[in-house]
């Protein structure tokens, strides 16, 4: 009997998380293992030129040979820049400051 490994393909969407837990050939790939998932079909937004891999949120490549147990995480785009967020937070919190002291009686 040729030898297998057991791996998951995961993605998550905002209203729910899709895991697919699959019997591969050693050696395979985590592009295979997504095709083999199915998910590519249920999901069509998912996009492996543009959607970013990770196994064990360390992010791969589609060509990343897997190991026994592996999961392999299909990210989505972020919809904002964490930066940009934490920039306008830090700003709407200075100017809240500036105006928030107490009046002297």
């Amino acid at each position: 009997m040729a030898e297998t490994i057991h791996v998951e393909v995961v993605y998550a969407r905002p209203d729910r998380q899709e895991v697919a837990s699959l019997t591969l050939p050693a050696g395979s790939t985590a592009g295979q293992a997504i095709e083999a998932s199915g998910l590519l079909a249920r999901y069509p937004e998912i996009d492996l030129t543009k959607n970013k891999l990770g196994i064990y949120a360390k992010l791969a490549k589609a060509d990343t040979a897997l190991r026994d147990r592996d999961r392999v995480e299909i990210y989505r785009p972020l919809i904002a820049d964490p930066k940009e967020v934490r920039k306008q937070r830090a700003a709407e919190g200075k100017v809240m400051k500036k105006g928030g002291g107490e009046a002297d009686a």
